[in-house]
């Protein structure tokens, strides 16, 4: 691991301390979990707008797929 420096307002400093897990675990381990959730939630986000960007009502999800049979090729017995 890496350390690495973080600037904390004292009010929000204090709450942090004034927490069970945190007083359990430890500031860093806490922050490290905060962190992973943050960009897991972030990922997520990122994705479901390149969903909603792809798939948008001005596409027609058929159209995309009107070729898809010519695409596939059984082989032969």
């Amino acid at each position: 691991m890496k350390p690495i420096q973080v600037l904390f307002d004292e009010a929000l400093l204090r709450r942090l301390d004034a927490d069970q897990e945190v007083r359990t675990l430890g500031r860093s381990a806490v922050l490290r979990r905060a962190t992973a959730e943050y960009l897991r939630k972030r990922r997520a986000r990122t994705t479901a707008e390149a969903y909603r960007r792809a798939y948008a009502k001005d596409r027609n999800p058929d159209e995309d797929l009107r070729s898809w049979p010519d695409e596939g090729v059984w082989p032969e017995r």
